[in-house]
């Protein structure tokens, strides 16, 4: 095992204000499980968990409360006992509503109640275990990315027969401001990624490695290089610069290995590289060697009105005030509250919300931490043609968009955009150009799908008139 630094810079990127000096200096702390948690059957990519719980139902710690629905669709557990008060429609923080289920965790447990250990998975010896044995641990696990998009890891970790994994990509940037349950965790739990980094090896069949950690956490370099010394195989610590949005996939693989990912629908593996994030990485360790589900995670509650900053361990389902008010609470009202970090995350309305698998951050911030705008025309200056990390012309985008010609967003490669707000981020107007590529992504992927159902519908009244 080596420390290395990059020798690919991508073009683009911005340097926001990052902010990370409010919690970077504090350890993991558990919360208690509180009264009441809202656990959602969309927690991740693709279609939601089917629910088989209902109100009344006692649950355990681990139990199953919602099947994989599909290909790409994760399972969900319960992240603490408790008896199911409701099932019902809850918002998100990206503002849509789906199926959650309601518990509340003081409730007695019935004597007809299952144990716990009825639902406990079984420790797996990984290293005399099949490749198909470690990937059902997973996806029963109900693991899945961490780092954001929530895609399934047992899709992830299945490639096609035809493609191989070259490169394993372990994704330690987290450039997103204010955020710093990442850090913590290599910090704090390095021995967990060695231990989830040699099980994914051997499912992708012993890839090289490569452990993508911007400059500015030495910290969990020197806990990186301590965890993987004896390490074997082609494993190297990559340090990179720090510039935004060094965290996303595309960018990262060519920060590390100089691969250049192709335009939608090209995924990573077709240029031999898979990506996961540290946080994904321990999980799978936790689910293989101590055979616990994906039922809590680490989040950072953060921000200049928060009382105190937190990296906080807790139950998948808890309230965003429940987390606040671990982190003691706020020294004033704020005036945006933001689920994520600063410049892809989401802002939000209410502190009702309830984390899920990708809860990264919760941000409350002053009105001096936020600048208040209107947007204008745009100048034609350039700055987000310069910024954008896609190569891309943020402008002619947004422009057409604007004026509701969806078709030259398009063909303008709309859909390569990676939505990390660079272009916003650098813009002298002001102008929205982050959400105007989300709303042309949004209307193309309804048409898109809209010609498929309409295709199987004719196949279909063909293949009935025969």
């Amino acid at each position: 095992m080596r420390t290395v630094k990059s020798s690919f810079k991508f073009k683009g990127g911005v340097h926001p204000a990052y902010h990370k000096e409010l919690a970077r200096g504090k350890a993991i702390e558990r919360m208690p499980v509180p009264a009441e948690l809202a656990i959602s059957m969309s927690q991740h990519l693709g279609a939601p968990a089917k629910c088989i719980v209902k109100a009344g139902d006692y649950v355990r710690r681990g139990q199953l409360i919602g099947e994989r629905n599909g290909f790409i669709s994760v399972s969900v557990r319960a992240s603490a006992d408790g008896l199911v008060k409701a099932v019902e429609k809850r918002i998100g923080a990206s503002g849509q509503y789906a199926d959650s289920v309601i518990i509340d965790t003081t409730a007695t447990a019935p004597e007809a109640a299952p144990s716990a250990e009825a639902f406990a998975l079984k420790p797996i010896a990984w290293r005399s275990a099949t490749r198909e044995e470690l990937l059902q641990r997973i996806e029963e696990a109900g693991i899945s990315g961490m780092g954001g998009a929530g895609f399934p890891t047992v899709v992830k970790l299945s490639p096609p027969p035809n493609k191989r994994c070259e490169y394993l990509i372990v994704n330690g940037a987290e450039c997103e401001p204010y955020l710093t349950a990442d850090f913590r965790l290599m910090l704090e739990r390095a021995d967990r990624i060695r231990a989830g980094v040699e099980i994914m090896r051997k499912i992708l069949g012993h890839p090289a490695v490569r452990i993508a950690v911007e400059a500015n956490k030495p910290e969990a370099v020197v806990a990186l290089e301590k965890a993987f010394a004896d390490i074997e195989g082609n494993v190297e610590i990559v340090i990179l610069p720090v510039l935004y949005p060094q965290g996303s996939e595309k960018h990262q693989i060519y920060a590390t290995v100089g691969r250049i990912v192709p335009e939608p629908p090209q995924l990573p593996i077709d240029v031999g590289c898979v990506v996961e994030n540290v946080g994904t990485v321990a999980a799978i360790a936790d689910a293989v060697e101590k055979g616990e589900c994906l039922v809590e995670r680490i989040t950072t509650v953060s921000g200049d009105v928060v009382n105190e900053p937190k990296n906080i361990l807790a139950p998948v389902g808890v309230k965003y005030s429940d987390l606040v008010a671990f982190a003691g609470g706020t020294s004033a009202a704020p005036v945006k509250v933001i689920s994520g970090g600063t410049m892809m995350g989401f802002a939000v309305s209410t502190l009702e919300i309830a984390t899920t698998k990708t809860t990264s951050g919760i941000l409350l911030l002053s009105e001096k931490s936020v600048f208040q705008f209107t947007s204008q025309p745009c100048i034609n200056c350039g700055r987000c043609l310069r910024a954008c990390p896609m190569r891309l012309n943020p402008a002619a985008i947004s422009k057409a968009v604007e004026a509701d010609d969806v078709a030259t967003a398009e063909r303008a490669h709309v859909m390569s955009c990676i939505e990390c707000g660079a272009c916003s981020f650098v813009c002298p107007a002001h102008r929205t150009i982050t959400q105007f590529c989300r709303r042309a992504k949004s209307s193309i992927r309804a048409r898109i799908a809209a010609e498929k159902a309409r295709a199987a519908e004719a196949s279909a009244k063909k293949e009935s008139s025969k």
